[in-house]
């Protein structure tokens, strides 16, 4: 066999191992995300949904529609489909913890789908690569799920561990400029240097790190 011809299938093999490398970690960071935002919005009581949270413009209701529609987008983008891509109207009806569970199941099966991470998605800001647009929906079920878990005093289901290497991985990329801008991120703030991870994380992403 021709050395070039023995390279080529080498370095064949070696980027096909990173690419399921890459699907098995990503199917992990995603399903510990949805699991513990899902411990938080399983314990959601009838009186919470009015309670203001860290995100101005929405109560938790609004919030918790907001992340069921945003699975929604995801799994039509996953499937070259725009049907659901108003993702803004009323996903939650009259049953929204069963809303949420049937959205978070649906996603997850759409992330585990072979190649995604290699095809383009069309989401809200645009067309962004695979691997682009599983770290913007990891963010998304983090960073949701934290706030969530602030506005109804939770904070004891959050994930310390994942919020912090999602703050990590975000520092590691430097790429959080470009979105920052009203209704997304704002400006980065500061947390007492004990907080806990999550709060460290919120205040990069500009929400009140004491709230």
């Amino acid at each position: 066999m021709p050395a070039i011809h023995h390279r080529q299938q080498t370095e064949h093999r070696q980027s096909t191992a990173q690419k399921v490398k890459d699907m098995e970690s990503l199917q992990a960071y995603l399903q510990r995300a949805h699991a513990a935002t899902a411990a938080v919005f399983d314990r959601l009581r009838d009186d919470q949904w009015a309670l203001s949270t860290p995100c101005p413009a929405w109560d938790v209701r609004a919030l918790a529609n907001h992340m069921v529609g945003g699975y929604r987008l995801f799994v039509a983008a996953s499937s070259g489909s725009d049907d659901d891509a108003d993702f803004e109207r009323d996903w939650l009806g009259n049953c929204p913890k069963e809303a949420y569970r049937t959205a978070a199941a649906e996603v997850l099966a759409a992330w585990r789908v072979p190649g995604v991470l290699d095809r383009p998605l069309s989401i809200s800001i645009g067309v962004v690569p695979g691997r682009l647009g599983a770290l913007i929906h990891l963010t998304e079920v983090v960073v949701h799920g934290i706030d969530l878990a602030v506005a109804t005093t939770q904070e004891e289901f959050i994930d310390e561990e994942l919020a912090q290497q999602l703050l990590n991985t975000m520092l590691e990329l430097g790429t959080m400029e470009r979105f920052r801008a009203p209704e997304i991120f704002g400006p980065e703030k500061s947390a007492p240097p004990t907080a806990p991870a999550h709060r460290h994380l919120m205040a990069f992403l500009g929400r009140p790190a004491d709230c």
